[in-house]
């Protein structure tokens, strides 16, 4: 058991063997041993490896709880596998603090429950109707969402933020822990990146195993996304039934709207058949001439999840917890639980 979590930790720390050895004053034949379970710790180098991958002895203790399943990465050029490891351990890390409080104050995280969908998608253009079924589902409407984060995680699904170094090389994940769906973006990416992000990795969650062979997956998540936060009824709404042209003031206003950016409105109007293919690579092209299509002159604030520390606040009021254990869960130093506890309850 602690040799999992001595591995965990060295991964999500971005460290080899060696390079923990070095630091501990052991040989790394001994932590790969750790790691093993194959050869215990002293106490003494417990408290080094704790120290040296900035985590508590009581993360060591902490039992294995979880195991992600149907892992789907959103990455980019450059991310390894070391890198890879790094998010997985990280993130396995979050999801198994969040299961344990909610455990404690059961209700605290809902079930998740989605519509009957079609067992087989054969076109792309089914995927709108299917996002809008979804949004029917959860009874959304056909609005813009302005909370996705708080949306998503009162329907049951873990949303976490990484902040892995070299993240930029990744925007998100998309996961299993047993019956509780994850979903993991980029803290890199700003904020209609990570609400787009966090609808294709949703995509995922809902298309997986669902696709005709010649659909390809990744193409089709980014279709749900975009549907999800904009549905065809509201671009047509929005945008009317057929343009010649997009001024980029009208799209920079939608973006504010519906947290969706310029270039995913384009994407939103080429698929609904308000521009035409021809009429959309001109616009791709205006983008691309002013360099919008790596970042857009305008911005939108990223959100961030309140269940989970709102959760630890609860059990530690209730006296469920301590403020150690509160530390532990939130992976605070007792000067951030302050100021996090000040913030929460006001005074």
């Amino acid at each position: 058991m602690i040799g999992t979590r001595i591995k965990q930790a060295r991964q999500a720390a971005c460290l080899s063997l060696r390079q923990v050895s070095e630091r501990i004053s052991v040989s790394h034949t001994a932590v790969s041993k750790y790691e093993r379970d194959e050869l215990t710790p002293s106490s003494t180098t417990l408290n080094q490896l704790a120290k040296v991958l900035d985590v508590t002895v009581d993360y060591f203790l902490r039992p294995a709880r979880i195991e992600l399943t149907s892992i789907e990465y959103r990455s980019h050029k450059g991310f390894s596998e070391q890198l890879a490891a790094r998010v997985i351990a990280d993130v396995s890390d979050q999801v198994e603090r969040q299961l344990e409080v909610y455990d404690l104050l059961p209700g605290t995280l809902p079930d998740f429950h989605q519509p009957q969908l079609p067992k087989r998608i054969e076109d792309l253009d089914e995927i709108d109707a299917l996002a809008t079924k979804l949004r029917e589902f959860w009874k959304l409407g056909l609005n813009p969402i302005p909370d996705l984060v708080d949306t998503l995680e009162e329907r049951g699904v873990i949303v976490l933020v990484s902040d892995v170094f070299g993240a930029n090389t990744f925007s998100g994940l998309s996961a299993w822990a047993g019956k509780v769906p994850v979903i993991i973006v980029s803290s890199e990416w700003p904020g209609d990146r990570q609400r787009f992000t966090a609808c294709h990795e949703l995509g995922h969650l809902m298309l997986h195993g669902r696709l005709s062979e010649h659909i390809d997956e990744e193409k089709a998540c980014d279709r749900f996304a975009g549907a999800f936060l904009a549905p065809r009824p509201a671009v047509l709404s929005a945008l009317g039934k057929s343009r010649k042209w997009l001024d980029y003031r009208e799209l920079m206003l939608l973006k504010d709207e519906y947290g969706l950016s310029m270039g995913a409105w384009l994407y939103r109007a080429k698929d609904c058949g308000v521009l035409t293919e021809g009429k959309a690579g001109q616009h791709f092209g205006f983008f691309r001439k002013r360099g919008w299509h790596e970042k857009e002159p305008s911005n939108y604030p990223s959100e961030t999840p309140r269940r989970f520390p709102q959760t630890v606040f609860r059990a530690l009021g209730e006296n469920i917890i301590g403020e150690s254990k509160a530390m532990e869960l939130l992976s605070a130093h007792r000067l951030d639980l302050v100021r996090l506890q000040t913030h929460v309850i006001g005074t």
